[in-house]
């Protein structure tokens, strides 16, 4: 029996929930099952392709949500869930004990676990490394920039590593790996290991980039490095340069989009309830997110309108700030 895992591509929580779903259903649901895992990107226009949805059950987590009946299994906790309106409400009237979504939880993997445990007596304390760093790294929270951004715990390197690949196949490959052992073993494997150095150097270069880059000004960072190869960038490394600023608005570009990235800085001093929803302003462009982290895709060669976007998100960040010391 296949079962197909569609997972959030190029991010640690998205690869760790991958990874602890395959581990809870071979042992909870079903033990003689071949997986095979297939990672999903945010990119203008469609996101799925149906005809992929090829299992004997099919599973999407740390994703959007998608009402095709041959999707068997659901977990996300984004804030920005639903592609649409019709796809909220089918969720809604699911009967389905198998599509799961709270958006409370800061990472997914914590989530799969949390339910796993809950609702299948699965024993999380075998997951207990993976799921702590998970939240940690999805959740942002970490004590300080400098713990962020100096990539010392294995766990930073290997989210350096999954954020950085762009062979489709190569996530893939350490997905069976994370759920089943301890991530310093996991860095220590082969493949993963001799990218480590190359990834530091590119991290370091990437700091000098984005400090030569960016401006910060009324509480918000503004940079645009689509003339580098640099999607995948640590997403704290602006908050190491700017700690003063709340939020940061970012433009970096790969073969399949331009990407605006809209964050705030976990260490900021502005009060919670008066940050802004980025998840919201991110909608407004066909992104989404989270309420504190949020991104848009346009198609990669649309550097103009992304450019655009950016400009305006900026200004409306900035503004906020300024309504609120004013």
């Amino acid at each position: 029996m296949r079962i197909r895992v569609f997972y959030h591509d190029r991010c640690f929580d998205g690869a760790c929930s991958a990874s602890l779903f395959s581990r809870f259903y071979r042992e909870r649901i079903r033990e003689n099952v071949e997986f095979q895992f297939s990672g999903l990107v945010h990119r203008a226009g469609a996101l799925f392709n149906e005809s992929e949805f090829d299992g004997d059950e099919n599973a999407i987590v740390d994703f959007k949500y998608s009402s095709s009946p041959k999707i068997n299994w659901w977990f996300d906790h984004h804030e920005s869930a639903f592609l649409t309106e019709a796809d909220a409400e089918h969720f809604e009237h699911s009967t389905s004990s198998r599509m799961f979504y709270d958006p409370d939880f800061k990472s997914c993997t914590k989530f799969i676990a949390t339910i796993a445990e809950t609702r299948f007596g699965f024993d999380v304390s075998k997951v207990s490394e993976l799921v702590e760093w998970a939240d940690i790294v999805d959740g942002a929270l970490y004590s300080d920039a400098q713990t962020a951004v100096e990539m010392k715990e294995p766990a930073m390197k290997l989210t350096m590593v999954i954020e950085s690949a762009q062979d489709d196949g190569y996530v893939p490959k350490i997905i069976p790996h994370l759920a089943y052992e301890p991530l310093e073993k996991v860095i220590e494997l082969p493949f993963i290991a001799e990218r480590i150095p190359p990834l530091l150097e590119r991290h370091r270069k990437s700091i000098d980039i984005i400090r030569d880059r960016s401006e910060c000004k009324d509480g918000t960072i503004f940079f645009d490095v689509t003339s580098y190869e640099l999607e995948g960038y640590n997403k704290f490394v602006p908050y190491y340069l700017h700690p003063e600023s709340t939020y940061s608005v970012g433009l970096s570009k790969s073969s399949f989009r331009t990407k605006v990235s809209v964050g705030s800085n976990p260490w900021t001093t502005t009060p919670e309830d008066k940050m802004v929803n980025l998840a919201k302003i991110c909608e407004r462009y066909g992104g989404g997110g989270h309420a504190r982290v949020g991104a848009i895709s346009f198609p990669p060669n649309d550097h103009a309108r992304a450019l655009e976007a950016s400009k305006v998100i900026v200004e409306e960040l900035r503004a906020a700030q300024r309504a609120l010391f004013a």
